[in-house]
């Protein structure tokens, strides 16, 4: 049986989220309760950008 992978991190309850509700519409729109530039302030905060690492690891075979 192939094993299974579970790159999400653990979750955590944040004061800043309490609210916070995101839907797609019948059309495929994002419908979000924050603004967008409040959730992407809050990502640039909160989570770290795998592509800025000064040495990522090694991916292994």
């Amino acid at each position: 049986m192939a094993k299974s992978k579970n790159n999400q991190p653990d979750k955590t309850n944040n004061e800043n989220l309490k609210g916070f509700d995101i839907k797609v519409n019948e059309f495929g729109e994002i419908i979000t309760s924050h603004k967008i530039d409040q959730i992407n302030e809050f990502l640039d905060e909160n989570v770290q950008d795998k592509k800025l690492e000064q040495n990522p690891p090694m991916e292994e075979e």
